[in-house]
């Protein structure tokens, strides 16, 4: 089972900067044999970028409608998604629950359109500071997870990851100690157990999504239930990005 490492690289590079990163990152990775690399450029560059791509390196959206084709204006479809080469799309990152809105139902909408779309999901969860403070993490990301996977079968786990975002993490310069970060990977792949079986939660890659850099990624990807990474700030620079994918290559 590879490790994953996924760059979301949110609104941020004019179209001529994401060619160029993106060519940079291509060129480095190009001899990486035992990680799934992913790039998650924003959404006017998906289709130019996935004309580029290789077989080292997939598309990701940043997110999809919860809609289907139809008039809902402004709306980017899973169907869309799918036509123009992106192969996985992040559903629930922390931004779009708490800047945009969105409900465990809308994520969970988004989650079904995807998989019947034939895209991959990088399913997002994560706990706020008042939440951790007041030991309702656990019980806040499992309440994510069970709703986000309402309705998936245990085949179509084959195309889910799940990212875990401690949002008092995300853009502080803070991050989770490897112990912290384990904990909860490890409570995640709990519940997918529960909901599924031994199996399907086994294989179900958990990444950490809560500023990972490359001084702080080895450590990280070296807990048993870290299976690599959803990568923020790091990914905007081919150099540190790479560095991530290397530490991951180092953990098999």
């Amino acid at each position: 089972m590879k490790n994953i490492v996924a760059g979301n690289w949110k609104s941020n590079k004019l179209i001529d900067e994401a060619q160029q990163l993106f060519n940079d990152i291509q060129s480095i990775i190009r001899n990486v044999e035992k990680t799934e690399v992913i790039i998650a450029p924003p959404l006017p560059y998906l289709g130019q970028l996935a004309a580029l791509s290789n077989s080292k390196l997939s598309i990701g959206a940043q997110q999809t409608s919860a809609f289907g084709m139809g008039a809902f204006t402004g709306e980017v479809t899973s169907e869309m998604l799918k036509s123009v080469g992106v192969t996985w799309v992040i559903i629930g990152h922390s931004e779009r629950r708490e800047g945009f809105g969105e409900t465990n139902e809308v994520v969970r909408k988004k989650v079904r359109s995807a998989l019947n779309n034939g895209l991959k999901v990088i399913l997002c969860c994560g706990e706020n500071l008042s939440d951790r403070q007041s030991n309702d993490h656990f019980e806040w990301v499992g309440n994510q997870i069970r709703d986000g996977l309402s309705g998936v079968s245990a085949e179509e786990m084959n195309d889910v990851v799940i990212a875990y975002e401690p949002i008092w993490a995300i853009g502080t310069g803070q991050t989770a100690s490897s112990a912290q970060a384990q904990e909860m990977h490890a409570h995640i792949r709990g519940i997918v157990k529960g909901l599924f079986d031994e199996t399907v939660g086994n294989h179900c890659r958990v990444l950490y999504g809560g500023s990972c850099k490359p001084d702080n990624a080895q450590e990280l990807f070296s807990q048993p239930d870290v299976n690599g990474g959803l990568i923020g700030g790091a990914s905007l620079q081919a150099d540190s990005f790479a560095a991530i994918v290397s530490a991951s290559e180092m953990q098999h």
